[in-house]
């Protein structure tokens, strides 16, 4: 089940978030990207859709499952958004909110991988 195709899902959808969290919140980071549609868009959407695209690939290796494949995209963004949030935004991830959402997300990861 978990094998070097699950390995290079995640990697590629944690990748594929953290480009796609440069492609929406830079505008909030930097003046200079607050007016510049295009230019993240270019820069950092199509490696974003490029990694989801061989996450997925990775992942359906791995298990067979679209579903499994989806659910993985969506969790893996609480490993990305949360940091990189904090890093260059200053909001925490240390509310019960935030916590508890992200547990329940590696739940749901957990018995999409593991239950039959």
């Amino acid at each position: 089940m978990f094998n070097i195709n699950m390995f290079y899902a995640v990697l590629c959808f944690i990748s594929g978030h953290v480009f796609g969290w440069y492609a929406h919140n830079l505008q909030f980071v930097n003046e200079f990207w607050k007016d510049r549609v295009l230019l993240p868009i270019l820069l950092f959407g199509i490696p974003c859709l490029l990694s989801f695209f061989y996450g997925t690939k990775f992942a359906m290796a791995a298990v067979p499952e679209l579903w499994t494949a989806r659910f993985m995209a969506a969790i893996f963004s609480y490993v990305a958004f949360p940091i990189m949030t904090w890093y260059y935004l200053g909001e925490s991830i240390f509310t019960f909110k935030t916590m508890a959402c992200i547990s329940l997300s590696f739940c749901i990861l957990l018995i999409q991988i593991f239950a039959k």
